[in-house]
């Protein structure tokens, strides 16, 4: 598994384990296999409640905490308590430092949150900062006031909403594009898109398996998430092929700008921020 290297000098796995939907007892068995199979990159978030059992499962993996890439999040509801929103987050995941900690909506009060989290950052408490669902706009805005640059945007990414915009964007700022729902949350109609077939037949991989691959190629740091080992091994073993240009650019023509869980304006400027969760109460 190769690592690709942020705009701050850190490097991370490039194909990592996603715990989004995961309940505790699912994220603490597959983060400890995964972590068991080779995996060293691991994501999850305060608004996921699996955060203690990610803690577990990388505990019981026997890894060591050095070698493991480890991301979480904030939502808006606590930008403006980034202090203690980092402490309690250390202690659920049971970490001294976390390797990333992003924002997880471009809503609420960001500049306050932003300036918050350097401060961890200069306090070693947080190696890389960075955002998730942001637009080209709300990035450019971060940058009028951030000392520091995001290393990342996490953000919704498959081939029927490829984010080229976005990416020629972030790649003239050195910010890498993470890709959340990589396979469309295996959408029936991607999924049973003719060239897949014709693919999976000659390289001899499944549909998942390429997809992913397109996505390798296509620069982007890849979050799957499972529950099932089988398929976690799966995930990674795409280092054995590539797709021509030509079947890169089949691809393209694929590209629906579709988005499958978007956030309505309401939902975004008004309820998300205002959203409050008892963390603590997670398994």
């Amino acid at each position: 598994m190769k690592n690709i290297r942020l705009n701050n000098g850190y490097e991370i796995p490039e194909i990592g384990l996603g715990t989004f939907r995961l309940t505790p007892d699912e994220a603490e068995h597959a983060v400890e296999f995964a972590l068991k199979s080779g995996y060293r990159h691991i994501d999850t978030a305060n608004v996921y409640m699996n955060e203690k059992a990610v803690g577990r499962g990388i505990k019981k993996s026997g890894v060591p905490r050095e070698e493991i890439f480890l991301t979480s999040k904030v939502f808006p509801g606590y930008f403006k308590k980034i202090p203690q929103v980092v402490q309690d987050t250390l202690k659920r995941l049971d970490v001294e430092y976390l390797d990333l900690f992003l924002l997880h909506q471009p809503y609420g009060d960001i500049q306050k949150a932003w300036q918050d989290l350097e401060k961890e950052v200069e306090a070693g408490r947080i190696r890389s900062i960075g955002v998730s669902n942001f637009s080209e706009k709300d990035i450019d805005k971060l940058l009028t006031y951030a000392k520091i640059k995001p290393v990342l945007n996490q953000v919704e990414c498959h081939p029927y909403h490829h984010q080229d915009a976005l990416r020629e964007h972030h790649q003239k700022l050195g910010i890498e594009i993470e890709a959340w729902y990589p396979l469309g949350s295996m959408n029936k109609d991607l999924m049973n898109e003719p060239l897949w077939e014709e693919l999976s037949k000659k390289y001899n991989k499944s549909k998942v398996q390429i997809i992913l691959r397109w996505h390798l190629q296509k620069g982007n740091i890849l979050i799957p998430g499972t529950r099932k080992e089988d398929h976690i091994l799966a995930n990674k073993d795409i280092y054995d092929f590539e797709l021509t240009q030509e079947e890169m650019d089949l691809i393209a023509q694929m590209d629906k700008g579709k988005k499958f869980l978007g956030w309505p304006h309401f939902l975004g400027k008004i309820l998300i921020p205002m959203l409050r969760f008892n963390f603590d109460k997670q398994k």
